[in-house]
Parts: structure tokens; sequence; C-alpha cells
């Protein structure tokens, strides 16, 4: 059963910066497309940037240039970069890891990024 930890939230000005972690366990890490997903209050969740089990990324237009998506397989972790942060990407961000097999998906339990001064 896969399971996924998120790290790396709290509270930053506009204009900074955040990263965030997310480990895999339970599985081979190599198996999964891994993603970033945010939810605002009030919002439905959205897809953040996804990087395909052979790297390839698909960033959203409103963080592309700004948020970077990167892994390290030998751990079986993924990570966000958030710079530039603003007001708006204030959101409790979600890891998602979909099965290159079978399609299924797992989600981590969210992690909390403001931005507010």
């Amino acid at each position: 059963q896969v399971q996924l930890v998120e790290s790396g939230g709290g509270l930053v000005q506009p204009g900074g910066s955040l990263r965030l972690s997310c480990a895999l366990s339970g599985s081979r890490f190599g198996l999964y497309h891994m993603a970033w997903y945010r939810q605002g209050s009030g919002d439905q969740r959205e897809l953040v940037v996804r990087i395909t089990d052979d790297g390839r990324t698909d960033y959203a237009d409103s963080v592309r240039g700004r948020f970077t998506i990167s892994r390290d397989i030998r751990k079986g972790t993924v990570f966000l970069q958030m710079n530039n942060l603003k007001p708006e990407d204030t959101a409790v961000y979600y890891c998602n890891a979909q099965s290159r097999i079978t399609g299924a998906q797992s989600w981590g339990q969210g992690t909390q990024v403001t931005v507010s001064e």
C-alpha cells in the first residue's frame, strides 16, 4: 500500500520561497507518475505540476517559471521548490502518486502553505 508523507509547508511573506517534500513508501517509486495539487479555501483542488515516470513535466500556467518540481529516485522523494510566492498561492498542497500500471491514485495528507505579510 502506497503511503505519501509531505513536509515543508509554512508561512512566508510575498516574494519568499518554500520547498515541499513528499516521500513515497510501500512501493517502487519508479512505477509512479508524481504530482502536486493544491486547494485554496472554498476552491476546487487543482493541479500544480506533474512529473511522469520518465521525467516529463507539466506545469499550471499560474506557477510556470516560479515553481520547480524535482525528484530523488533513489530516495523515493519528490520536491516542489516554490519561489516568488504570491498570496494567491495560499492553499493546502497535496502530493499525488498515480500508478503507471493500474492508474490507481494515492494522496498525501496535505501541507498548508500561507503567503501573507
